[in-house]
């Protein structure tokens, strides 16, 4: 049988093995007004009004590399380049550090502000829009799964008990929020599919950690079904993207193509997706 071929949207490659720990640069003055601290830091810097305690590592590259993740600034360079070039190199792109690190921190934050305490009350992102769970003991509308949607007054009515445990409330809409998924993504697909000219055969949903969607050379389709949380905008860039990928097969510039004759502004939408908060799931 002929392997299927996965496209993923996203996919972060694991980093290489920490080198040992380089001697730490000077330490800042305590009274700084900012600083960044990556968790394995073993080098300092003063950029401006801020301090920022990287983790530099020397690596197999031709040259430095910045990365700001969630953790901070890592720093990677080849192992002849001297110290003093790897600090006045910081120095120079201390603009660019200082504005990632601004937005990895903001993100961080929101990300907090994301997170679900599951009890009568609370309130979540569906569609872009806030709702806010009410836990209804009368059960009138268990038959549809044990939740229901007031679009108009933005409530998602549990058939819970007052009592509920907090797991209870978070499986129930969990349960209702694929299932939304399931039925709005295949709408998507549908709608979308002839445009591009492609059949796809089937679709699953994912729960992955880092990837929105994928196809194979099947037809298969797979999407997170956390895009539920998103704004419909966001989601059919999602949907165009992992259909264009049966009529191209990579990232090439007639993939971008092709996904730009559908949606024009996906340039944007994929920052968008890059950077909006939703919440955890185990």
């Amino acid at each position: 049988m002929k392997p299927l071929v996965q496209l993923a949207l996203d996919f972060f490659a694991p980093p290489p093995p920490p080198e040992p720990s380089a001697p730490a640069a000077p330490l800042a003055p305590a009274g700084s007004a900012v600083r960044f601290s990556h968790p394995q830091a073993n080098r300092q810097a003063l950029l401006g009004p801020a301090v920022v305690d990287y983790l530099f590592k020397r690596a197999k590259r031709r040259s430095i590399g910045f990365v700001v993740a969630a953790d901070g600034l890592v720093i990677s360079a080849p192992r002849w380049v001297p110290l003093a070039e790897v600090d006045n190199a910081v120095r120079d792109k201390s603009g660019w550090i200082l504005r990632k690190l601004g937005e990895a921190q903001d993100r961080q934050q929101r990300m907090s502000q994301a997170r679900i305490v599951w009890q009568d009350g609370a309130e979540l992102p569906f569609l872009g829009q806030r709702i806010r769970l009410v836990l209804d003991p009368s059960h009138r509308f268990a038959g549809s799964g044990g939740a229901a949607l007031d679009a108009e007054r933005g409530l998602l009515q549990l058939a819970l008990p007052g009592s509920a445990a907090p797991e209870q409330i978070r499986d129930t809409v969990q349960a209702w929020l694929m299932r939304q998924a399931k039925h709005l993504f295949t709408e998507r697909l549908q709608h979308y599919a002839p445009q591009l000219g492609v059949q796809w055969t089937r679709l699953t949903l994912s729960s992955a950690g880092t990837r929105w969607g994928s196809a194979s050379s099947s037809g298969t389709i797979r999407l997170n079904w956390r895009l539920i949380h998103l704004r419909l905008s966001i989601i059919d860039y999602v949907v165009v993207h992992e259909l264009s990928h049966l009529r191209v097969m990579d990232h090439s510039p007639r993939f971008w193509d092709t996904v730009a004759s559908i949606v024009p502004d996906y340039a944007a939408l994929r920052g968008q997706l890059k950077d909006e908060p939703i919440p955890q799931w185990p």
